[in-house]
């Protein structure tokens, strides 16, 4: 269903739940971000499954979320029982660490997505997720980005550190764009992105904390699930280590899964520091030939990357340059040769 304008009265309210949303095209600026949360669209059924899951998770924060997210999660005044505007989540968060949170309607390709960090802006999907998957989201919904992220985009160190993963995307922009031959700048470039990605995974998405004598999750995919936040403290199936970035970035990872393997930061002074040493490696050659395996490299991240650089050519470069065929073209078919050793 598509919408043209303010929802009637009398339309059927088929809410906004993640596998089965339609977005009204008139919400959408730009094919993936939204100028505004179309509130209106909630059904009754994703406000009862954002009450659920926020009544879950309280007990379980209050049990294994560190002291930081606990006080950003009483700063925001979540609501519990509803789905919470943006707006005011921007209202409390901006004055405190400068973060917005901003609307999405769609997939936001990497460098878009930590070039929004680097600005202090929270990328936020408006779905929320179906009642019979209320524990793990196949994909990023409006729980995971408010309730697991947000409260964490409250904490001024941690703010600052993810800033600094936006840096270390304009500065994989910065190595690889003045590289002229296509199929190298693709291998290097994957090989940055890979190890960045891993990175976030480990500390941003499913990282643990060292509080005291205690472990503590501060990670967002593992504070908006019940059973992983549990897992992750809890399961002697896990094995939980001091973050060690060389093993970090070489560390393959599956999503959509219970992790058997978690890093401890001492802190999230220490993070923001981890993350300017990332940045520091990439500079010196060290990231360049990160190990195989998972995650795999999509061509809309790899693009959005590749995009940027383009805009960075030297306008005589660019006008010297005999490109046989479209950009677009040429990388695909740098990527085919290259697609089974960079998997």
């Amino acid at each position: 269903m598509q919408a043209t304008g303010p929802a009637r009265s009398d339309a059927p309210r088929l809410g906004l739940s993640t596998a089965s949303a339609a977005i009204p095209e008139a919400a959408c600026s730009g094919g993936l971000a939204l100028n505004h949360q179309p509130y209106e669209l909630y059904s009754k059924a994703n406000h009862i499954t954002w009450q659920s899951l926020y009544c879950r998770n309280q007990e379980l924060w209050a049990r294994y979320a560190n002291e930081r997210f606990l006080e950003g999660l009483e700063y925001l005044r979540l609501p519990e029982d509803r789905v919470p505007r943006l707006d005011e989540v921007t209202a409390f968060l901006a004055p405190r660490t400068g973060f917005r949170a901003e609307p999405l309607s769609g997939y936001l390709p990497a460098f878009t997505y930590f070039d929004s960090l680097k600005q202090r802006k929270l990328p936020t999907a408006i779905t929320i997720r179906g009642a019979d998957s209320s524990d793990n989201a196949s994909e990023p919904d409006i729980f995971h980005d408010v309730a697991g992220h947000a409260p964490m985009h409250a904490d001024r160190a941690f703010g600052e550190a993810l800033m600094a993963f936006g840096t270390c995307a304009h500065t994989a922009v910065e190595l690889v764009s003045p590289i002229r031959e296509p199929e190298e700048q693709l291998r290097r470039l994957t090989s940055l992105v890979k190890a960045l990605t891993r990175f976030f995974w480990f500390t941003v998405e499913s990282g643990l904390v060292r509080c005291g004598n205690v472990l503590k999750a501060y990670g967002s995919g593992l504070l908006s699930s019940g059973r992983a936040i549990e897992h992750a403290i809890d399961s002697p199936q896990v094995q939980r280590t001091d973050l060690n970035l060389d093993w970090v970035i070489h560390q393959p990872f599956e999503t959509g899964r219970q992790q058997p393997l978690l890093f401890i930061v001492e802190s999230f002074e220490h993070l923001l520091e981890l993350t300017g040493t990332l940045e520091k490696w990439m500079r010196a050659g060290r990231l360049d030939h990160v190990s195989g395996g998972k995650p795999d490299v999509c061509a809309a991240d790899l693009d959005s990357f590749l995009q940027v650089c383009e805009t960075l050519q030297p306008s005589r470069l660019r006008s010297s340059r005999i490109l046989p065929y479209p950009l677009s073209h040429r990388k695909r078919l740098a990527h085919r040769r290259l697609s089974a050793n960079l998997s």
